[in-house]
């Protein structure tokens, strides 16, 4: 396993909680406030990883998400938005797909661009990515008028910085080319990620289970394992910086 981290830039209880937007804590009929979690650092590390509801600061109804609890020397609280574990789900899919999520959260998943431009939004928080056979950047997604620009920075990590490439480059699916290729990236290495023309990285690629001979379009850390060895599982999270 190897890691990689980047630092990436209520209501009243009447029988039902009703959750206001933006707000942090509720009340109940004693008087005693409890806190709303607006992602997994809010969630008590206790209860164990799973997945949880968290009601991110401009998301009108929260959402579920899974909180990593334990990560071996960096510790836990951390929202997981991607997930490859066997090639169970097809990540080669188009813009709406990567806007709303797809996938369990338990299992293969990606969260959804908006869920992770909501949580970005509200803090400074860490990214770090996890690749199995990589840890703390500043990360932030805008919004869909800004093509979900992904920002990071301040690599620490024993595998290369696969990502300073695609720092500051928009989202591409195989619907919506945004990148500054002649061609859409996304089309051409199967998947789908913040391509520039086009990739260093490419964690949403085909899952291509280790060594292939199609160039750059599976599940590549080209600092890592080159472009012609796909991984066999990865995690990439964020948590809140504190």
């Amino acid at each position: 396993m190897k890691m990689v981290s980047f630092t990436l830039k209520t209501g009243v209880f009447l029988g039902i909680i009703v959750v206001l937007v933006n707000s942090t804590s509720i009340q109940s009929n004693s008087g005693s406030y409890t806190k709303i979690p607006i992602d997994c650092g809010d969630i008590d590390i206790k209860k164990g990883s799973g997945v949880y509801m968290i009601y991110p600061r401009g998301s009108l109804d929260g959402f579920n998400v899974y909180c990593n609890m334990k990560v071996e020397n960096v510790g836990g609280g951390w929202t997981v938005f991607q997930r490859r574990l066997n090639g169970a789900v097809d990540f080669y899919r188009g813009w709406d797909d990567y806007k709303t999520g797809f996938g369990t959260l338990e299992e293969e998943h990606w969260l959804g661009n908006e869920n992770l431009h909501i949580l970005t939004s509200q803090a400074e928080y860490q990214l770090l990515i996890t690749m199995q056979d990589f840890t703390n950047a500043k990360f932030n997604i805008d919004d869909e008028a800004a093509k979900y620009k992904m920002t990071c920075s301040s690599y620490n990590g024993n595998v290369g910085d696969s990502l300073a490439r695609q720092n500051g480059q928009n989202f591409i699916t195989k619907d919506q080319d945004n990148d500054q290729d002649g061609h859409n990236c996304a089309k051409s290495f199967k998947g789908a990620w913040w391509y520039k023309a086009c990739h260093s990285s490419n964690l949403n690629g085909q899952y291509l289970s280790g060594t292939h001979t199609s160039f750059a379009d599976g599940v590549n850390w080209e600092t890592w394992k080159g472009y012609h060895y796909s991984l066999k599982a990865t995690l990439m999270m964020i948590r809140r910086k504190k």
